[in-house]
């Protein structure tokens, strides 16, 4: 059984930081995104990672995060991270970890369609 497990949401002030977790069981992927979905807003593809063998990786980010989030996977532990900082309250979002597909190509289009394993998410607010 697939499960991926989000944790390390919570509330800060604008300019804080944030590490959040997804713990993957029962599946590897060598595609791994984070999602996030503000309220009344679609969920939207903030960063994604790519394994190229099992010490190198690719990553790509939406505009709005880079230079401020970094992606990284622990393979031995099968564990994703979102390090945040110098969060602004329009980050507020739930924040969803999920498995995608096989080529790197489809990977850091991150498109929701392509990403078949979601967790259920971890919420993150920043106030200002």
């Amino acid at each position: 059984q697939v499960q991926l497990t989000e944790s390390g949401g919570g509330s800060v002030q604008a300019g804080g930081s944030l590490r959040l977790s997804c713990a993957a069981s029962g599946y590897r992927s060598t595609c791994m995104g984070w999602f996030r979905q503000a309220p009344g807003k679609e969920r939207e593809g903030v960063a994604v990672t790519y394994a190229i063998n099992r010490s190198a990786y690719y990553t790509d980010y939406a505009d709005s995060v880079k230079d401020r989030f970094a992606i990284s996977r622990d393979s031995a532990k099968n564990t994703l991270y979102l390090q945040m900082n110098s969060l602004k309250p329009e980050d507020t979002a739930m924040y969803y970890c999920a498995a995608g597909p096989n080529q790197w190509i489809g990977c850091r289009n991150l498109k929701r369609a392509d990403f078949g394993y979601w967790g259920q998410g971890t919420q993150v607010t920043v106030s200002s």
